[in-house]
């Protein structure tokens, strides 16, 4: 059994705040098993990286000795998350919505034990509830509380409607953890409105009030935007060995850094000593290999991520692309830029015509692939390594003006 100060320093390992740290060493010094809960509403159908970092903290609490409450938010997908929103977001068919929840509980069981982790879903309490019980519930927060959260003003400030039903959602999260009675809820930076309604309403209801635990959002391979389909700067959990290695490899060498602290199960001393060699002549490129193979083992195999490993120096090593390249962020609109116009934009050729005579001479590859298509478009989100001819470089994250 570790002591208080030992868990401490595992439980903050890349968190952004502890709402109240006081109050979670109290708890931890009982020395029992504290309820840790963190919610997924299953509004896709695969989770993403970004999507551990969360996970990867449960897990954390797992080996710690406590018990992990993975909520499966199927009642609070029908209302639809607000968080962020600029305007009302249709809310999930319950079809989609259990379809959804049947792969996110495979998945986490890829970094969580499952012999110790239960899995609740939040429609088992608040699909019983009566009309009465929900206009009770309402009745323990108010509208000027509401509109203190950081979305909710700028709508209404904006004159953009909000439907009542959102108000409902940082209820329902919360009823959540009076419901499971939490000692601890993890969440988003993006989600401590809501955890704090949590603490809020165990205090109503006379239970002792959860610590909020927020971590980070991840940045995506564009090192700009958060993690994202919609922007298509992800690495799902699923993606194939070879893709998801691939796609590790694109992120810059500093970005690198805060993908081990937020998803390497590697100690902190141990990434401060990679960082320290680094820092000291040690070829950033060596260590990104480390990362890649351990998250492609995590969601796949160790053959199969040493195979990935081998795959991609094969390929680059054919490509004869140099270990020091420049980066580049470029800012482009949501359609995208074609592939010409973005060469010449980064300055790797003179011109479109330059750009589009190289590519009909199998002279532009991307990430070391031959470049076939001139109409190509390179979307927001995307980080690539462009090539033209022999010697022209440039690593390219592609950001979303």
């Amino acid at each position: 059994m570790v002591s208080t100060a030992e868990a401490l320093e595992i439980i903050r390992r890349g968190a952004d705040e502890i709402l109240l740290e006081e109050s979670l060493i109290k708890k931890l010094e009982r020395g029992k098993p504290l309820k840790i809960k963190a919610g997924f509403d299953p509004t896709a159908p695969d989770l993403h990286l970004g999507h551990t970092v969360l996970i990867n903290k449960l897990r954390q609490f797992q080996e710690l000795g406590h018990e992990v409450l993975f909520l499966i938010g199927d009642f609070t997908a029908m209302i639809g998350d607000p968080t962020g929103k600029s305007a009302t977001r249709p809310p999930l068919t319950r079809e989609e919505i259990l379809e959804n929840a049947k792969t996110y509980e495979h998945q986490v069981f890829k970094i969580l034990d499952a012999e110790k982790t239960t899995v609740l879903f939040n429609s088992s309490w608040m699909g019983g509830m009566s009309a009465a019980e929900m206009i009770q519930l309402a009745a323990k927060h108010t509208v000027a509380r509401m509109l203190e959260r950081d979305d909710f003003s700028k709508r209404y400030k904006g004159g953009q409607s909000i439907s009542v039903h959102e108000f409902l959602y940082p209820l329902v999260q919360g009823y959540d953890s009076v419901a499971m009675g939490a000692d601890v809820e993890l969440g988003g930076t993006d989600q401590k409105f809501n955890l704090l309604v949590g603490r809020q309403l165990q205090e109503a209801y006379g239970q002792e009030p959860q610590v909020a635990l927020t971590m980070p959002i991840l940045e995506g391979l564009d090192g700009v935007q958060k993690m994202s389909k919609s922007l298509n700067n992800y690495i799902g959990i699923t993606d194939k060995p070879d893709e998801m290695f691939g796609k590790l490899m694109s992120i810059s060498d500093e970005l690198m850094w805060r993908y081990f602290e937020l998803l390497s199960f590697r100690s902190m001393s141990e990434i401060k000593k990679m960082r320290t060699d680094v820092d000291t002549g040690l070829n950033p490129r060596d260590v990104k290999f480390l990362l890649c193979r351990e998250i492609v083992a995590r969601f796949h195999s160790s053959a199969e991520a040493e195979a990935a490993n081998e795959s991609f120096v094969a390929r680059f090593r054919r490509g004869a692309i140099p270990d020091d390249i420049p980066e580049v962020v470029f800012e482009c609109g949501a359609e995208g830029m074609p592939v010409a116009n973005l060469l010449k934009a980064v300055g790797l050729v003179g011109s479109t015509s330059e750009a589009l005579r190289m590519i009909s001479q199998g002279a532009v590859k991307i990430n070391g692939e031959k470049v076939e298509d001139k109409g190509l478009v390179c979307v927001p989100g995307s980080s690539e390594i462009y090539q033209v001819g022999k010697r022209r470089f440039a690593r390219v994250s592609l950001a979303r003006k």
